[in-house]
C-alpha cells in the first residue's frame, strides 16, 4: 500500500516543500529511510516505531520504504518525524480522511507528544506561498505560527489531536487569529545615566538614527562599553516587515523567547573576543546563522576590538558593505541578511593609557603600531565614525543634575528615521547608512559653501572614495536630526571630525 503527505523543509533562511511517500509492501520485515537524510531524519524510524507502538496502534511487520522528496537535497531536522508517522498510519490503513490538504511540521516523543522544533515561521511563509490551505504544527509553536494570515495553522499536541482532527470528531482551533500583544520594551539601564561624555552620546545617537558603524577609542574606565549597551535604548522603533525578517532568524536559530510570537526589539549581539570566524559568520555541519546574522536590524557589539582574531575581524568586510553573508557549501550557498550597525571599541594602546590626560603609557613605540596594526584599513574604512571617549572629570561625576534621557534622544531618532523611511520608500534601503552611490549623489547634494568645505578637507585629509561618501551619508544623517532638507556646511564639519582619529592612531609611527 501507497500514502503520500505534505512537509516542508529549510536550506539556510529559504524553506522549500517536502514530499512524505511510504510504500508497504509484502516481504522481510524492514524499514529503510531514502532522500538523503542526515543522522537526526535517520533516527525517525526509531522514534516513529515506538510512538506508534506506545499509542496502542499497530506497526506493519512488512518491507516499509519511506522517501523525502526531492531526494537531492539533504534533510536535517527532526521535524519530520510527523510526516513520516501518518504516512505509515495513512499507508497502513490506520488513518481514515483525505490528507492531501495538510501539511506535518513536528518532533515526536515516544509516547506520541508533539515536540517544538525550529525554523516554522519560514516553513509556514513558504507554505503560504505554495497555497497550501493547513498545516499541523507543535503546540509549543503556536505563538510564532500565529503571525501569518491566509492559511490555517493548526497546532497538536499529541498524535491523537491530529488523527481525531484529520478523521473529523474533533477539530483543533486554528491560532491565527490570535492577537498579538506587544509587550513595552523597557530597560534597566539609560542614557541619563551617563556623565558627561556629550561628544560619545551625540555621535551614538547620529549611529543610531543613520544606521553608521561605530568605533570608539579610549581608555579603560572611559565609559565604552557603558555607552554602547545603552545604545539599544535609543534605536529606532522596528518596522513590522523587520520584526518578520528578525524572526525568521531567530526561528531557524531556535532563539525566540518564550511567550513571544515577534521578535519586537532590536537584536544587541555582543560576542566575546574568543569566537571563531565561523561562529561570527555562521555555518557549521548543520549551517545556521551566526553572530552577524543574529545582528540584522540591530547592533553587534565588539569590544576589545583589537583582541578578536584577525580572520574573525576580516569576517565583517562583505557583511558591512553589502547586507549579506554567503556561505557555500557542498549542497549550495546560503544566503543570510546582515543589515545591522557595528559597534567596536578599544583601547588606544596594549596598557590603555596612551594620551590619557593623567596616567603614562608605558607601551613601546613599537608596542603601539602592532596593536593598532590588528585592525587592518579596510575594516576601519569600512566604520562611518570614529569617536574618542576621553576620561570623565571629576567635576562631571560629582554633579547631580540629570543628563538627557534615552527617551529624548530616542524621539529624535524615531523622526529623522522617519524621514528616512519616506525618503527610501519602494527601495530595500531603510537607512541612510546603506544608500547606493546613485542615492548618495541624489539625495547628498551641498551647496557651495558645504562643497568648498569638503574639497579642502578631502585634498588635505587623503581622504579614500568610500571615506567620501561616508562623509556625506553622516552629514546627511546630522542635517535629517535637524530635519533640515539641506546639508550645511555645519552638518559637512561636524561629520568630518568623526573620520580623524584614523590619522592620530593609525598613521602616527608613535
Amino acid at each position: 500500500m501507497y500514502a503520500k503527505v505534505n512537509s516542508l523543509g529549510l536550506f539556510g533562511l529559504d524553506a522549500f516543500p517536502v514530499t512524505v511517500e511510504c510504500d508497504i509492501s509484502q516481504g522481510l520485515p524492514r524499514f529503510d529511510l531514502v532522500g538523503l537524510p542526515d543522522a537526526v531524519v535517520k533516527e525517525s524510524r526509531e522514534r516513529v516505531r515506538a510512538s506508534i507502538k506506545n499509542c496502542h496502534l499497530n506497526f506493519p511487520v512488512s518491507r516499509i520504504t519511506i522517501n523525502i522528496a526531492p531526494a537531492d537535497i539533504k534533510k536535517e531536522g527532526s521535524l519530520y518525524d510527523l510526516p513520516v508517522f501518518i504516512s505509515i498510519l495513512k499507508a497502513s490503513g490506520q488513518l481514515n480522511g483525505d490528507v492531501s490538504d495538510y501539511a506535518f511540521i513536528g518532533e515526536l516523543s515516544l509516547d506520541g507528544e508533539i515536540r517544538k522544533v525550529n525554523g516554522v515561521l519560514p516553513m509556514l511563509i513558504q507554505a503560504k506561498e505554495n497555497r497550501m490551505k493547513s498545516v499541523f504544527i507543535p503546540y509549543d509553536n503556536m505563538l510564532e505560527g500565529s503571525i501569518l494570515d491566509g492559511i490555517e495553522v493548526l497546532p497538536a499536541k499529541n498524535i491523537f489531536e491530529v488523527m481525531k482532527h484529520i478523521s473529523g470528531t474533533e477539530k483543533i482551533e486554528p491560532c491565527y487569529n490570535i492577537e498579538l500583544t506587544e509587550n513595552k520594551i523597557t530597560y534597566d539601564v539609560d542614557f541619563s545615566d551617563v556623565k558627561g561624555q556629550f561628544e560619545a552620546k551625540r555621535a551614538l545617537e547620529i549611529a543610531a538614527a543613520g544606521g553608521h558603524n561605530c568605533i570608539m577609542i579610549g581608555p579603560p574606565g572611559a565609559g565604552k562599553s557603558m555607552l554602547a549597551k545603552r545604545l539599544p535604548t535609543i534605536l529606532p522603533d522596528m518596522t513590522f516587515e523587520e520584526k518578520l525578517e528578525s524572526t525568521k532568524i531567530y526561528s531557524i536559530a531556535g532563539l525566540i523567547p518564550p511567550q513571544q510570537a515577534l521578535i519586537n526589539e532590536r537584536p544587541f549581539r555582543s560576542p566575546h573576543h574568543t569566537i571563531s570566524a565561523q561562529a561570527l559568520a555562521g555555518g557549521g555541519a548543520a549551517v545556521r546563522p551566526g553572530e552577524i546574522s543574529l545582528a540584522h536590524n540591530g547592533v553587534i557589539f565588539m569590544d576589545e576590538f583589537p583582541e578578536f582574531d584577525r580572520r574573525t575581524k576580516e569576517t565583517l568586510r562583505q557583511p558591512l558593505e553589502d547586507g549579506v553573508v554567503n556561505i557555500s557549501r557542498t549542497a549550495g550557498t546560503i544566503t543570510y541578511p546582515s543589515n545591522l550597525m557595528l559597534i567596536a571599541a578599544m583601547n588606544p594602546c596594549p596598557c590603555g593609557f596612551y594620551g590619557h590626560p593623567t596616567k603614562e603609557c608605558k607601551c613601546s613605540a613599537a608596542a603601539k603600531k602592532r596593536y593598532m596594526d590588528k585592525i587592518s584599513g579596510p575594516i576601519l574604512d569600512r566604520i562611518d565614525i570614529h569617536i574618542e571617549v576621553s576620561p570623565v572629570e571629576y567635576e562631571q561625576l560629582s554633579c547631580n543634575s540629570n543628563a538627557e534621557s534615552s527617551a529624548d534622544i530616542k524621539k529624535r531618532v524615531n523622526r529623522a528615521r522617519q524621514i528616512q523611511r519616506e525618503r527610501f520608500k519602494g527601495t530595500d534601503v531603510k537607512c541612510n547608512a546603506k544608500m547606493t552611490p546613485r542615492m548618495t549623489k541624489e539625495y547628498c547634494v551641498l551647496g557651495n559653501e558645504a562643497n568648498e568645505l569638503l574639497k579642502l578637507s578631502f585634498e588635505k585629509l587623503g581622504l579614500s572614495a568610500r571615506a567620501y561618501d561616508k562623509i556625506l551619508r553622516i552629514a546627511r544623517t546630522i542635517a535629517d536630526l535637524e530635519e533640515s532638507k539641506e546639508i550645511a556646511a555645519h552638518h559637512i564639519a561636524e561629520a568630518l571630525q568623526y573620520r580623524s582619529l584614523d590619522r592620530k592612531y593609525w598613521n602616527n609611527g608613535e
